[in-house]
């Protein structure tokens, strides 16, 4: 499926089922999302890296407007509907500030992947144990997927757009579960080293060598 969408570049990853808030300030954004959430139409937030538009981006859907401000700011809720392609901007539209872009929407294979699913969660609850972090995932643990899990699993945001190229849920969790086994090894490390530092402060009794024995 083919068609043309307003976009609203930003600097983050935005994933299928995530709920985002967003401070709208600028008079284009703002004529964008009175323009969606009146006609109830979607637009897409493509991530914006290294000073320029990529390629991939997710379909939101405008769920809240929660406030509007004196001065014509805007507060609002949205939720990640699907995956797209950008095929071509459209920079300018008649009439609108906003741009936009004719996007393509790639086949998702979604399909559920417990046993694996099970070694990510379980992986991830330990980054968080070692790090200090409590996450509520708010869903059992046999509702989760992918995509609820991947900002919580240390991704960089160029790793987190590289995940959402991925179309199949195993690749997903895959890309998961090998980000894990390389990062748990040294987030352990690192807090081993600073509690090793941190007991150089306090008062040891040790015994003296003994060149006698």
């Amino acid at each position: 499926m083919t068609n043309f969408i307003p976009i609203f570049p930003l600097g983050i990853v935005v994933f299928p089922g995530e709920q985002v808030n967003l401070h709208i300030f600028e008079p284009r954004y703002k004529q964008l999302i009175n323009d969606c959430y009146a006609a109830k139409k979607p637009f897409g937030i493509p991530l914006v890296i290294n000073n320029a538009v990529a390629e991939m981006g997710t379909l939101v859907q405008v769920s809240e407007i929660v406030a509007i401000h004196p001065d014509g700011k805007m507060d609002i809720r949205t939720r990640g509907e699907k995956v797209f392609r950008i095929l071509e901007l459209v920079k300018s539209i008649p009439d609108k500030l906003y741009s936009g872009s004719i996007v393509h929407y790639p086949d998702n294979d979604e399909r559920q992947q417990p046993l694996l699913l099970q070694k990510v969660v379980t992986g991830i609850r330990e980054l968080h144990q070692i790090i200090g972090v409590s996450k509520d995932f708010k869903k059992p643990d046999h509702s989760l997927c992918s995509y609820d899990l991947a900002h919580h699993a240390g991704l960089s945001v160029e790793e987190e757009y590289e995940f959402l190229g991925l179309m199949h849920e195993l690749q997903r969790l895959e890309y998961l579960k090998r980000h894990l086994a390389k990062i748990l090894p040294v987030v352990s490390g690192i807090e081993s080293l600073k509690e090793k530092i941190q007991n150089t402060n306090a008062l040891e009794l040790l015994k003296g060598f003994n060149f006698n024995v």
